[in-house]
């Protein structure tokens, strides 16, 4: 039986956060083995920032955090899936609950919001 996702393979695991209550999907972040391992420490989400190389806390800034209920992966051990609750409401740094705000129709190819923002980047970021 596998241990847990395979590190080896991979360095940086696409991670889906998911709402643990509502099934929404929130977003897709990376792990990497240490991200992996605070997470299951602390019960706090943490993922690895590509662009700033470094360890992300996810809410360190917005106090938006994660709370993990549940810890998943695929069957290829390269994937993995966070169950959360997603504290302050937005998973999302543009301000929207969910990443996934933008829904494009199949027959015109047109895009349109259809995510609730809930809090103005801006005041949270200062920028």
């Amino acid at each position: 039986m596998s241990e847990g996702p395979n590190f080896e393979k991979i360095d940086l695991i696409p991670t889906i956060a998911q709402d643990s209550a509502t099934g929404d999907v929130l977003m897709l972040a990376y792990m990497n083995a240490e991200a992996y391992a605070e997470t299951l420490k602390t019960g706090r989400v943490c993922y690895y920032s590509r662009s700033r190389q470094k360890l992300w806390r996810k809410g360190e800034e917005s106090g938006n955090v994660q709370k993990l209920h549940g810890l998943y992966f695929d069957c290829d051990a390269d994937t993995i899936l966070v169950k959360v609750e997603q504290v302050g409401g937005a998973a999302c740094h543009t301000g929207f609950r969910s990443c996934f705000f933008r829904k494009v129709d199949a027959a015109s190819g047109e895009t349109q919001e259809v995510g609730e923002r809930v809090f103005d980047p801006k005041e949270v970021y200062g920028k």
